[in-house]
This record gives C-alpha cells, structure tokens and sequence, in this order.
C-alpha cells in the first residue's frame, strides 16, 4: 500500500506539469480566436479575404511560430481528432445554417439541390477516383494503394466544404446561388460520408452488380431515415414546448431544451449509423419553422443569438486549427526527401478536383433547365460557372476522412499514406485560399452590383441586409422573404389537379403545403401565428396571429 502511495505522489508533479501545459495552450488558443475575431471584422468590407481565409492565415503563422520555439518538434496547440470534429464542431455549425437558410429558396431548388449534392457527389467521386487509378499507378506511389484507398480518394476529394460557403456566399446578395450551393454542400457532405463509410465496409476485393445495388439502397435508406429523424426531433420539441410553455416559468429551461433536443437529433442520428449532417440540418428547418415561434420573446433573441455565435467561433476554431496543423512535422518528415513526388501528388489530385466538379455541375444544370418551364428558374451560363467554383473549396470534412483512411492517432510512419496525408492537406490549404479569395471577385465581375430582378429568384433582394447570417439584429426567420407571402397563390389561380401540378409546379405545391400547414401541422406543432397561453412580456402580449 506504502508502495502504491509513493507510487502516486511520484506522478503528481509530471500530471500537474501536463495539466499546466494544456491550460497554457488553452489559454493561446482562446487569445487567437480572439485575435482571428478582431481582425476579421477589420477585414470586413475587403473584397478578397474573408473569416475562413483570415483564421487560416493566422493559424499557419501561429505554426510557424510554435515550430520555432519548439525547435521543429510540433506546430499546433491541439492533437487534430475525427470525432472531435464530427461529434462537437460541426453538428451545431449545420444546424444553424439549417436554422436561418431560406426555407423557400431552399425548397423551391431542393430538386436541384438533391441532384447536385447526390448524383453529382457520385459523379466527381467517380472522375476522382478513375484519374487517381490511371495517373498515380504510373508513379512510385500507386504501387502502394490498393482499390479501396482509390475509392477513398474519390470519396475524400468529392466532399466541399459548406463551412467555408457560409463564409464566401450571402444569402441575401446572391439568394439563389447560396441556396444552390450551400444547400448541394450539407447534401454533399452526408453523401461523401456515406460513400466513404460504404467503401470501409464492403469487401472490395469480389465486386459485382450487388455492391452497386445495396449501395444505392442503402444511401436512399440512409438520405430518408435521417431526414425523418430531424424533422420528427423538430417536431417534438415543437409540441412539448407549446403544450408545456416552459417559457412562462424559466426561459432558460426553454432554451436549454431547444439546443439539447437539436443535439440529442444529431447523437441518435450517429447511434444508429444514419447521416447525422442532413439529420440536424432538416432539425433545424423545422425548429425554425414551429419551435422557433412557439418560445417566449426572450427565448427567442436568446436562441438566435446563441445559435449563430456559437456556430462562428466554431467554424472559425476549425480554420484556425487547419492552418495550424498544416505544419505539423511529423507528417512532412516522412515525404521530405521527395517534396517532387508530394508536390505531383498534390496537383494531380487539385486537378481532378477541378474536372470532377465540371464533370457533374454543368451537365446536371443543364438537365435542371430542361425541366424548368420559367426562364427566371433556370440556371445561366454565368451562375453556372459560379457554382462550379465556389464548390471547389475542400476543408475540415476532406481532412478528417483522410486521417481516417490514411493515419492511426494523427500520424503515420508509411510513407505513401503521409504523402496522401501531406497532399490533402496541400490540396484544403490551396483550394480554400485561392478559391475563396477569388469567389467574391468573380461573383462581381460575373453578376452585376445590382443585378437585375430575377422573379422570385431574387426575392432576397427585397429585404436589406440586415437579414443576413452576420446581422442578428432581426429575428433571423421572421423577415417577409421567408414567410408564406413569398409565392403567394391566393393571387395566383392555377388550375386544379395534375394539370396544375405539371404547368406550375412550384405554385402548385407551395399552395397544398400551406393548406396542409395550416390545417393540420400548426395546430398541433404551432408555429407562426401561435399565440402564447400566458404570455410573459408586455410584447408577448401584442402579438396578432399571422394566418396567411
């Protein structure tokens, strides 16, 4: 027992010892988040650099400097994990993009979006992987990768990085591209996941027609469920917040309820091997739509608030942790005596990128034009080529995946999966700077400062931009451009039955969903235009229901 004891107080010091030194690195990181703070909002009005970009920068200068003091043995503060990132980071960045997207331009495009973020994943993972089989089996590294590292590969480079959309589109500027971009990337992201979870467990080594079928089953079984699953988590807060109306005795119990039934969607999602991305972003829609307006006023503002500053510092973690793990030399060790065989490695895989994108964006839109009867619907030429670009950006979900495939506890002594590791690292770091810096230019040289109104396409453009992500001054979901009057059928008289449904789809549709709504959803789920039992605030008190 003596012997335990002296055991003990022996490790005392070493454990006090590492306990300081994770508070001090604590303490650092908190500073350069405050720091990446600060000057993105001096950085503000510039027309190149935006929040992501700005973060990484700092992050790869913060590096170098570590690497200094620490005489080339580490460069970062934190030890990058994959379910740190897919646990905790991004669920509540998701939501919130899932909790303020334009309901109607996002529903309005969700045919589009489906094809782009689905088919068109399927498509540039199929260029990715054929041009990573043709081109690297003709190097020194391709005879170290096995097939299922091939279609890793196509799955890793297939997924874009939504988190730097936000950053780069606005959804009030360019509604229909945010929408068609941003929404193509949660999709994007779920089906990148799935795929790349698909190659993990499959046998690769008997391929036949069963593996292509059971996949495409299973991706559909997996896109439904995890939809369902947020929309019914939506749901039932909705209805336990309206029938309890916690609100009028602790707001904070409201709010508390809200955020921990968001997160619970996203657990239960993983729990049961569903895609937890599209879960906890349709959990969103719908808490944005009934949950959302069932609180008290404060809870409101609380919610809002809470949602879009924790999202950001969280989004702007995540890059400043990229550019900091980007030096880190223990992955650069091993490919240092062949900086040409990385260096190829790394265009070769930015290039196919580049061709997988092209390879599905301009033939799918093309196919969506087809089936869109009003010219203000389609998709032009120039919106096109905005869309192929702003989605070549890949981040924090290619790297996570890649660790996955090609590391073990962050690092790897084989010296084919550092390269693999050092390229996508090269690939996330070019792609988000020279992609990101160049989209808003080309946004303004492609479309004009003030575009001209394309129908409802531009109906963001109604209201200023104070409805924008950044601007938490307005309820984020109560502005005109996201409410019922946004097609307003009662001014419109389309005829009945399939007819109608086949000349004006989006009408038509739009007008059932609303007779739906309000006959049977609100009721039950409440929503906009519920009115509190006990209201708690002179405000509450004035609110005039809004059946539209």
């Amino acid at each position: 027992m003596g012997g335990e004891l002296s055991y003990v107080l022996s490790k005392l010091p070493m454990l006090s010892t590492s306990d300081y030194a994770s508070v001090v690195s604590m303490n650092i990181f908190v500073a350069l988040l405050c720091a990446c703070i600060v000057i993105g909002h001096l950085l503000e009005e510039n027309r190149w650099v935006n929040e992501s970009i700005t973060a990484l920068l700092i992050g790869l200068c913060t590096g170098v400097v570590i690497l200094l003091l620490s005489r080339g043995k580490s460069s970062h503060l934190l030890v990058f994990s994959e379910d740190l990132f897919f646990i905790y980071l991004l669920p509540p960045i998701i939501f919130n993009a899932g909790f303020q997207v334009k309901k109607k331009q996002f529903f309005v495009n969700f045919m589009t979006i489906t094809l782009f973020g689905a088919v068109g994943t399927l498509i540039s993972c199929s260029v990715i992987t054929f041009g990573a089989t043709q081109i690297f089996k003709r190097m020194s590294i391709g005879k170290k990768l096995e097939i299922g590292d091939y279609l890793a590969i196509g799955a890793i480079f297939a997924a874009t990085d939504s988190v730097c959309t936000l950053q780069v589109l606005n959804q009030d500027d360019t509604p229909l591209l945010y929408s068609l971009v941003f929404g193509e990337g949660v999709v994007n992201d779920a089906t990148s996941v799935v795929l790349f979870n698909a190659i993990k467990s499959f046998d690769l080594n008997q391929i036949d027609h069963r593996i292509g079928l059971h996949f495409i089953g299973n991706f559909l079984y997996l896109f439904i469920a995890s939809t369902l699953l947020g929309v019914l988590a939506g749901l039932l807060s909705a209805y336990i917040i309206k029938k309890l109306y916690i609100g009028r005795h602790s707001t904070d119990r409201e709010v508390a309820l809200v955020m921990l039934m968001a997160y619970l969607s996203y657990i239960l999602a993983e729990l049961w091997y569903l895609s937890g991305i599209l879960t906890v972003f349709f959990c969103g829609i719908v808490m944005s739509h009934y949950t959302w307006h069932n609180v008290t006023e404060s809870s409101r503002i609380t919610t809002k608030h809470a949602f879009a500053t924790f999202s950001f510092v969280l989004e702007t973690f995540i890059f400043l942790y990229v550019g900091m793990d980007a030096l880190d030399i223990e992955k650069w060790r091993f490919v240092s005596d062949r900086p040409k065989t990385s260096v190829a490695v790394s265009s070769v895989l930015l290039g196919l990128v580049l061709a997988g994108r092209a390879a599905f964006v301009f033939p799918l839109s093309f196919l969506s034009n087809l089936i869109k009867k009003s010219p203000s619907e389609r998709i032009s030429f120039r919106e096109q080529v905005i869309i192929w670009w702003a989605g070549l950006m890949r981040g924090a979900v290619s790297m996570a995946l890649a660790y996955n495939q090609f590391t073990m506890s962050g690092h790897t002594e084989l010296r084919t999966n550092a390269i693999m590791i050092t390229s996508t690292i090269t690939v996330v770091l070019v792609s988000t700077m020279v992609f990101g810096l160049m989209t808003k230019p080309l946004i303004r040289f492609l479309l004009p400062v003030n575009p001209p109104s394309k129908g409802k396409n531009s109906i963001g453009n109604i209201e200023s931009s104070n409805n924008s992500p950044k601007s938490i001054t307005i309820p984020l979901l109560g502005g005109s451009h996201d409410s019922e009057n946004d097609l307003d059928c009662s001014e419109i008289h389309p005829p009945d039955g399939i007819r109608a449904l086949l000349t004006t789809p989006t009408h038509t549709v739009h007008r059932l969903w609303r007779k739906f709504d309000n006959t049977f959803m609100r009721p039950v789920f409440g929503g906009r235009g519920f009115v509190p039992v006990a209201p708690t605030s002179p405000t509450e008190s004035n609110v005039v229901p809004e059946w539209h």
